[in-house]
Formats: structure tokens, C-alpha cells, sequence
């Protein structure tokens, strides 16, 4: 039987400053901030968690003995979209009074399950970050 994926459970994203990075996506996308023991003697990690999800916060200087990690790690060169129950009208207002700069939209996008209404912003490192709703109808 051919393996076939059915969920993604995390992502890992190179960033220049781990707890900048943390505190931005606690403060503009309401994600929890875990630390975590990765085990065999490594040093903690920190994540932050949505949903059933987490992103892991990999600091680009890390030494891939120390973290085991894509061929070529770069920060600021993610593309990222998550879901919201929030209204586009309210994405925009809680990203101006975040003090976020708004690089698009509202604007339709197409999403894995139909048409989005998509914001796009971007995290601290330049990753575009795309905050989305589905349209009811």
C-alpha cells in the first residue's frame, strides 16, 4: 500500500532572532509560546503553537549537528498562510493597531478546500505571512 500523508503536525522556520520571532507571532497571531526539551542532550527549543500545530523557531546560527535542518536554511525566505475565523475587515484593523504593515489584500486567493479572502503581511525576518478566511456562501 502506497504511504500517503494526512495531516502536517509542525513546520520548522529559520529565523535570525528566535525570541523576536516567538513574541511576533504571539502578538500579531495570538500563538502560545512553548520551550521544549528535544531530547539526546540538545539544548531547548522553542515553538509556537496554534490549533493542533506548532512551528518550530530554528535560529539560523545553529549548528546542524545541533539541528537537524534543510540543505540551505535561510530566514525571511518562508511563504506561510493560516486560517482565521476573524472577518478580512477585522485581519486588517488588528494588524494596523499591531502596528503591522499590510502588504496586500484583502484580496481572493485559492486555498486547498476553495476561495480565500486573504491579508498579507510580513514577520520579522521578511517571511510573507498570509492571514485567511474562507468565504461563506
Amino acid at each position: 500500500m502506497p504511504v500517503t500523508v494526512t495531516a502536517l503536525d509542525h513546520l520548522v522556520l529559520n529565523v535570525a532572532d528566535v525570541r523576536r520571532s516567538a513574541v511576533w507571532y504571539k502578538k500579531v497571531l495570538g500563538m502560545e509560546i512553548r520551550v521544549f526539551d528535544p531530547g539526546h542532550g540538545k539544548m531547548p527549543r522553542t515553538s509556537v503553537n496554534f490549533g493542533t500545530q506548532k512551528i518550530n523557531l530554528r535560529p539560523v546560527d545553529a549548528h546542524k549537528t545541533e539541528w537537524f535542518t534543510a540543505a540551505h536554511e535561510m530566514a525571511g525566505s518562508d511563504d506561510l498562510c493560516f486560517l482565521t475565523a476573524a472577518s478580512p475587515d477585522e485581519v486588517v484593523a488588528h494588524l494596523y493597531a499591531s502596528g503591522v504593515a499590510i502588504e496586500e489584500g484583502p484580496t481572493a486567493k485559492q486555498g486547498a478546500r476553495g476561495v480565500l479572502r486573504s491579508v498579507y503581511c510580513r514577520d520579522p525576518d521578511g517571511s510573507l505571512i498570509e492571514i485567511s478566511s474562507y468565504e461563506m456562501g
